[in-house]
């Protein structure tokens, strides 16, 4: 350890301001000098990153050198990179998908091949596979990954379910964007997201009889169940068996009758909003909801992102236990999807709104998700 990375190291618990640190971190990396960046972090890694409690001065530093590492262009940046994290385990599994993900957005798939040799972690190369195929890399043909990638050892792994090509519900994802100050992301959900191709529905729908057991409110709700368990966030998901087929025309007019409590209140002065979707849109809305997270939660980045949405999406559309991804795949296209919006006191109303529903290919069976957050 280099004299100066000892003095960073001591004096950063006394610091009101660690933007000299980061300033210092940026100009060896400017220099080439990503060794000196990697062996700051693993430094003070060792010094407080087994029990951090409040000290936000190391939280904000090990972050800004790990996304510094990991979004400036270079083949030893990436190394450097897992160095850095390979030590730090007490991050567990959120380290390696956040890491995984930065990568992926800031390095070609070539650079990345690194991350399958040598001492990188199963979980940090399992994300980074689906990481990289969200962002329509072809990892089976990518040398350096195609071999770790299509290798049976990890077919077991969650992860392992999911195919190494984006599906046609998926089309192209939105994904985040990161620098050494932070990163963003879209949100393609809120108040009022659904309004432009809206049905106003009137009261007095079609009756139908609840079927929701605890494994279908639990499966449905998955790529949600962070704004929850993170976050201010809650949650309804129930399923409905109708006598007679509903068709699209009829969801308006069945879901305000159903007893839902996130539509208590809609009717002649607070309409409910509905459109119907092609399974893409719904898709991509769970999908944002379960990578990115809700006011306070951080989200599963995106290889458990795209898990966690094609698990709920297999709950709404009813699909039998142990389905494979391509059985999930051809239930959902053959379902009708639906969108929704209501005014009410239940739904938030800031910036983390959901309400879906799908129809059976039976068209007997109606499986709704709502979710809504706050800061």
């Amino acid at each position: 350890m280099t004299d100066r990375i000892q003095k960073i190291v001591a004096e950063l618990p006394d610091l009101a301001d660690v933007t000299g640190v980061w300033a210092v971190a940026d100009d060896r990396l400017a220099q080439g000098d990503a060794d000196f960046v990697a062996d700051l972090g693993i430094a003070l890694a060792e010094a407080y990153g087994e029990d951090t409690g409040e000290m936000w001065q190391y939280k904000s530093v090990y972050g800004h050198l790990l996304r510094l590492l990991a979004t400036t262009a270079g083949r030893q940046n990436v190394i450097q990179a897992l160095r850095l994290v390979s030590p730090v385990r007490s991050g567990g599994t959120k380290l390696d998908r956040y890491t995984a993900s930065l990568l992926a957005a800031g390095h070609p798939a070539d650079d990345l091949a690194v991350a399958f040799t040598g001492k990188a972690a199963e979980e940090l190369r399992a994300c980074l596979v689906h990481e990289l195929v969200l962002r329509d890399i072809v990892v089976t043909e990518t040398p350096g990954i195609a071999e770790w990638a299509t290798s049976p050892h990890w077919r077991d792994h969650p992860l392992g379910w999911l195919p190494l090509t984006l599906s046609d519900v998926e089309d192209h994802p939105s994904m985040p964007s990161y620098s050494a100050g932070g990163g963003s992301h879209p949100m393609p959900y809120g108040p009022g997201e659904s309004r432009d191709t809206a049905i106003v529905a009137s009261t007095g729908g079609p009756t139908a009889r609840e079927t929701t057991t605890e494994a279908a409110a639990t499966a449905m709700a998955m790529a949600v169940a962070n704004w929850v368990e993170e976050s201010n966030g809650h949650i309804e998901a129930r399923v409905f068996d109708f006598a007679e087929p509903l068709d699209a025309r009829s969801v308006p007019s069945a879901l305000p009758a159903l007893g839902l409590e996130c539509l208590n209140g809609t009717g002649s002065k607070t309409a409910l909003s509905v459109s119907a979707c092609a399974p893409t849109r719904v898709w991509q809305l769970l999908y944002s909801a379960a990578s990115t997270g809700g006011a306070y939660s951080s989200g599963a980045q995106g290889a458990y992102g795209r898990l966690a949405a094609w698990q709920s999406l297999a709950g709404l559309s009813c699909t039998p236990d142990g389905a494979s991804f391509r059985e999930v795949e051809a239930r959902v296209e053959e379902c009708s999807w639906h969108v929704f919006d209501a005014d009410t006191h239940w739904f938030h109303r800031v910036a983390w709104d959901i309400g879906v529903a799908g129809v059976a290919p039976d068209h007997r069976r109606l499986a709704v998700l709502a979710a809504t957050d706050t800061d």
